[in-house]
């Protein structure tokens, strides 16, 4: 088995739910009392969300390579960033690791192409939803056709991640909110909505809506299992 790497902490709340399923898919991958080879640091929010809000994403880059460098450091054989927003500096902190990237967007993209969505509706912190590293990505490599909500929604759902969702408030109207803009997604053409902040699983989960959800915290942790088990279950195989 791999040692994951984890890089945590942004927001600390998403970060459990990727430790709780990354064990959980390992357990019921290899069954008995079996859990994760993680080595993990959890970074400060505070600053790092003060950087976003300034648009000081060099700044922000450092304090991540320096600590994906200890992550490498710890063992890890690959990294996830356990975020969405910050695949931002994602280029910049691979420069500064000998080890992989695990991407989130590549692994979000895969399970879409795999299940024929062509069309997809996107949610997740204004930078994802706005600018080109994310949807660019899905778009370029990928092939697919993203939609966003208009900017008054794009700004509701901003607010509810950073001032509810990252300090582990959920909130029933914020719940309805999200529910209404998925719906109208649906309407402009979306054929799935990926929820593309890690955070928002906290919220809104598929039982919730017929339109399909692609969390992409429980997605980027089943990717993260399947490329540590490999090895593994190649030989258990033979």
């Amino acid at each position: 088995m791999k040692t994951i790497g984890l890089l945590g902490g942004m927001s600390w709340e998403s970060t459990a739910g990727y430790y709780r399923a990354i064990n959980q898919c390992v357990q019921k991958s290899l069954g008995g009392l079996h859990s994760a080879k993680i080595a993990m640091v959890s970074v400060d929010f505070e600053p790092i969300e003060k950087m976003q809000q300034s648009g000081d994403w060099a700044s922000a880059a450092e304090i991540l390579t320096r600590a994906v460098r200890d992550v490498q450091a710890a063992g890890a054989d690959f990294l996830l960033i356990c975020t969405n927003t910050m695949h931002k500096v994602a280029p910049q902190i691979e420069k500064g690791i000998d080890i992989p990237l695990l991407h989130i967007a590549d692994a979000t993209a895969e399970v879409l192409v795999d299940d024929k969505i062509k069309n997809v509706g996107l949610l997740g912190t204004k930078f994802t939803m706005e600018q080109n590293f994310y949807r660019g990505r899905l778009q370029e490599k990928y092939g697919l056709r993203v939609l966003v909500p208009d900017e008054e929604d794009r700004n509701t759902v901003h607010n509810v991640i950073f001032n509810e969702l990252c300090l582990g408030k959920t909130n029933h109207q914020s719940k309805m909110e999200f529910m209404r803009i998925i719906e109208k997604l649906k309407n402009e053409g979306a054929e799935a909505v990926i929820l593309g902040c890690t955070e928002i699983g906290m919220l809104v989960q598929q039982e919730d809506t017929d339109v399909t959800l692609y969390d992409t915290t429980a997605i980027h942790a089943e990717k993260a299992v399947e490329y540590a088990l490999q090895d593994g279950i190649r030989e258990s195989r033979k």
